[in-house]
């Protein structure tokens, strides 16, 4: 359902609503890998994200210097590799990556499928670059 198919709640206010079913985008093609779906709703708070890892695969570690993560593996199994010791991964495992961390992933044989979810990151907005006149 689109925004223009969703019915206003009292006032225009937003209403929840389902927006899809991780297990039925995770199954559609097993060969599907990156972002499945990413939550496009206009004025959202949030960004989500399903991704897929296929097997043997990985995220290389990095570190995220200013969101905290919330990652939720809904298919496959795989690894949560970083600077503490390698953590196994299975569909139910909930991960919290804090900023500042430094986190990668690696899939396992049936490769990786999880949802992340953090706050939005303000868009780039086009401005006039700050005065470097010295002169006065």
């Amino acid at each position: 359902m689109t925004e223009a198919e969703t019915p206003p709640g009292a006032a225009g206010a937003p209403v929840p609503r389902v927006l899809g079913n991780t297990e039925s985008i995770v199954s559609t093609d097993s060969t599907a890998k990156g972002a499945l779906w990413r939550l496009s709703e206009p004025g959202r708070q949030l960004d989500a994200n399903l991704v897929r890892v296929p097997p043997g695969g990985r995220v290389d570690t990095h570190t995220e210097p200013d969101l905290d993560v919330l990652l939720l593996v809904v298919a496959g199994d795989g690894t949560l590799a970083g600077d503490a010791d390698p953590q196994p991964l299975a569909p139910g495992s909930l991960v919290w990556l804090p900023h500042g961390s430094a986190r990668g992933l690696i899939a396992g044989d049936g490769g990786l499928s999880y949802v992340t979810v953090h706050r939005r990151r303000p868009g780039m907005r086009i401005g006039s670059r700050p005065s470097t006149d010295t002169s006065t």
